[in-house]
């Protein structure tokens, strides 16, 4: 296992040998990372949480207590996955063939869960494989996922469905006109085209009241 001094592991977690584990993070009690798994940089997994054979989590990212993330997911850098959250990896679930076998790890083909940068997924959620959630999207609490996300699109209920946007900072966007969405807090502007949110680029930010402001304007 490839751990650098500066990653945390609590005494009690089971961390495989064959896992990879980046600097600076944390793996706490009673969490489990499974060989081959790939934990990147600066990363907190919290107690109880499982991540499975081959997972691929990247740099940043915070995995919740006893949140699930089985394999083959993939999480990408500073992406949220909260407390009790299930990312599955079975389209077609049976403990047992038609025939009353045991299944066994060649009885069955593992789908996964994409993740993508700065997504977060809200406390016992469902993603049900195989779904990918956009980058920046929010999934709420509870929600069951079916269908693939889009970027900076909040989701919720169960089946999830899209009842927002929201920008980086994850809160709800508001819509100025035209398609055009605007960040609360940051002041950002997104533009809203076929169904898909992209930031506006070289956007002047808001511009601050002055003493002219008030002065007549001349027309000529």
């Amino acid at each position: 296992m490839t751990r650098p001094p500066a990653a945390t592991v609590h005494g009690s977690a089971d961390v495989d040998p064959d896992a990879s584990i980046g600097a600076g993070t944390v793996i706490w009690h009673l969490a489990q990372v499974r060989e081959r798994a790939v934990v990147g940089k600066s990363c907190i997994v919290g107690r109880g949480a499982y991540v499975g054979p081959g997972v691929a989590i990247g740099d940043r990212c915070k995995i919740q207590n006893h949140a699930l993330v089985y394999e083959p997911a993939f999480v990408e850098s500073g992406a949220f996955i909260g407390p009790a959250v299930v990312l599955t990896n079975d389209m077609f679930p049976r403990a047992v063939t038609a025939d009353g076998r045991l299944k066994s790890a060649d009885d069955w083909q593992p789908v996964g869960v994409h993740v993508r940068e700065g997504a977060s997924i809200g406390a016992r959620a469902v993603c049900v494989a195989p779904v990918s959630i956009g980058r920046w999207a929010m999934v709420a609490a509870g929600a069951v996922v079916t269908k693939d996300v889009p970027d900076f699109a909040l989701v919720a209920g169960v089946p999830a469905r899209q009842v927002r946007w929201v920008g980086h900072q994850g809160v709800p966007l508001e819509n100025i006109g035209r398609n055009v969405y605007r960040c609360p807090v940051s002041g950002r502007q997104y533009v809203e085209w076929q169904g898909r949110l992209e930031e506006q680029v070289d956007v002047p930010p808001p511009r601050s009241p002055s003493i002219d402001d008030d002065q007549p304007v001349e027309h000529r």
